[in-house]
């Protein structure tokens, strides 16, 4: 019984998950309200409360999907990554990018930002800073990998090169989201381009 609790359970979620996706996308976050919500996942505004107690809330989870997505992504690159470290980097920045926009739209990401920025002790904002932090250290342990494979320098700074890697790639993806006019193509092509100089200078 508890099996099939915990089934419903996930259900639900799921289905306010995707409510919520679908009516941020469709009329922007500030439009969306929980009653809506609610009602396109066929639950209870209270129910709703049962999972979430704000609808940044939500927003949080569906970054968390996002986040979470790419990293099990990423971890699968770092147990046989390709021999070339340019390759290797931009396999997995390539595959934030390629990730980005599954669950979350333009709009989407420029309010989890903002949430950030405007409310920085709150928990959504220390979760989504540990992103970042989790995204880093994806980027620093390849990196690590690749040297001891001997595919970069000895000498080479993983920790340094890996924040210097993301702070570009976080820079070029808020210019993304900022601009409604930028296609996709134009951020991945600008990204390997930078990846691909950084990488370079990892080269033994």
């Amino acid at each position: 019984m508890s099996g099939l609790r915990q089934k419903q359970k996930a259900d639900r979620a799921s289905r306010i998950l995707q409510a919520a996706t679908d009516l941020f996308r469709q009329g922007g976050y500030p439009a969306a309200r929980i009653e809506d919500i609610a009602a396109a996942a066929e639950v209870s505004v209270g129910t709703f409360y049962n999972y979430f107690d704000t609808k940044g809330d939500v927003l949080l989870a569906i970054v968390t999907l996002e986040v979470e997505e790419v990293l099990a992504q990423g971890q699968t690159l770092l147990a046989s990554p390709p021999p070339d470290v340019t390759a290797a980097l931009q396999t997995l920045i390539g595959g934030y990018l390629d990730h980005s926009l599954v669950y979350l739209s333009k709009e989407m990401w420029r309010t989890a930002m903002a949430l950030t920025i405007e409310h920085p002790d709150t928990a959504f904002s220390a979760r989504y800073t540990r992103f970042d932090a989790l995204l880093t250290d994806q980027i620093r342990t390849l990196i690590a990998e690749m040297q001891r494979r001997g595919h970069t320098r000895p000498d080479v700074d993983c920790r340094t090169s890996g924040e210097v890697l993301f702070n570009n790639l976080n820079m070029m993806f808020l210019e993304f989201v900022k601009s409604d006019a930028m296609p996709m193509a134009t951020l991945q092509s600008a990204v390997a381009r930078q990846t691909a100089l950084i990488a370079g200078l990892l080269r033994p």
